[in-house]
């Protein structure tokens, strides 16, 4: 019998050999993961507060990073100047408006049947045709109304009847005559109805707006 089995027991639940054996106590790994997690936690707040001392030896806080990050504030520059007179003409009614129709697009036959409606609705026309090479398939808009100084008047006039349309002042020219470019953008004229709030909207333009852009906020000393 082995120094091991108990008195009164054999057979097969006899104990053989003649070594005890060894007892380990189990394994703490969660213990050394959360030793590890702390230990890095207080160097990495260690680290933190050597680098704020860092910092205010130096002359700087967070205060400085914190008003240099701060959001921008626009800053408005004055609206542009715009490029008809400071004061407008009254303008005319469309008996006092004499027109040439051109036609700018590939597109035949706008110039003629243009004319036509635009001497319906009381404008003069002095004549119409291709437009000259310097506007010829050059007009992307709808229309392009050219007039002289002179002209500034009856061109906004003349541009109520063509949605979409820009006015352009030739300063070389001296006559009143206005020129209707028709572009490609053309489809037809603007009715009656839209042609007399187009009007209220020429006679009074609404002043430019301002154009803003973004500025730093002053540095703030400490």
């Amino acid at each position: 019998m082995s120094m091991l089995t108990p008195s009164g027991m054999g057979g097969k639940y006899r104990v053989t050999g003649n070594a005890y054996p060894k007892m380990r106590p189990p394994r703490r790994r969660g213990r050394f993961v959360a030793a590890m997690i702390a230990s890095v936690v207080v160097l990495g707040l260690f680290g933190w507060g050597a680098l704020q001392l860092f910092h205010v030896f130096n002359g700087k806080d967070s205060g400085d990073t914190k008003a240099n990050a701060a959001p921008q504030n626009p800053t408005c520059s004055p609206a542009p100047v715009p490029t008809h007179t400071a004061k407008l003409a009254p303008m005319p009614q469309p008996a006092g408006v004499t027109m040439n129709v051109f036609n700018a697009t590939p597109r035949g036959g706008l110039a003629k049947s243009t004319a036509d409606e635009l001497a319906k609705r009381g404008f003069k026309v002095n004549k119409f045709g291709n437009a000259p090479p310097g506007y010829d398939k050059k007009v992307s808009q709808s229309a392009l109304i050219v007039a002289g100084p002179a002209g500034e008047a009856a061109a906004r006039e003349a541009g109520t009847q063509v949605a979409g349309s820009t006015v352009k002042i030739d300063p070389k020219r001296r006559d009143k005559m206005v020129d209707v470019m028709i572009g490609t953008a053309f489809s037809t004229l603007a009715t009656p109805a839209d042609a007399a709030k187009a009007r209220i909207v020429a006679a009074n333009p609404p002043p430019p707006k301002p154009s803003c852009s973004p500025s730093a906020h002053p540095a703030t000393k400490h």
